[in-house]
């Protein structure tokens, strides 16, 4: 099959995890601490670091230190504006109605992604 759909699928499948979805929200087109990635997910330190090696594994989030603190953020924040698209269509099959792409990502954040 084609190497870019290949790797379009790849992503699609780690972003089709609820918590890992999350997680993109909470980080957004910003730069969090774990720490607040768990304040705003809602999910235990062990869950937040588990997903976020998986989400680094599949190079969606990079990290930058900052003395004792390791913060993340998406290597490529336009994919939040894909996800608020996402958001949008699967908003309108569910409820019939368009509805503009707002920037969900706090609001998500703590829901999995649901």
């Amino acid at each position: 099959m084609n190497t870019q759909i290949d790797n379009i699928a790849r992503v699609l499948k780690v972003l089709g995890e609820p918590n890992r979805l999350g997680i993109v929200f909470a980080i957004g087109k910003g730069s969090r601490a774990v720490t607040e990635i768990i304040k705003l997910t809602g999910l235990s330190q062990t869950l937040v670091s588990f997903h976020l090696r998986v989400l680094r594994e599949a190079d969606i989030v990079v990290t930058r230190r900052d003395g004792p603190f390791i913060f993340y953020s998406l290597k490529n924040p336009e994919l939040i504006d894909i996800l608020n698209v996402l958001h949008s269509i699967a908003q309108s099959r569910e409820t019939g109605e368009t509805s503009s792409p707002l920037l969900v990502s706090v609001e998500m954040a703590g829901k999995g992604g649901k």
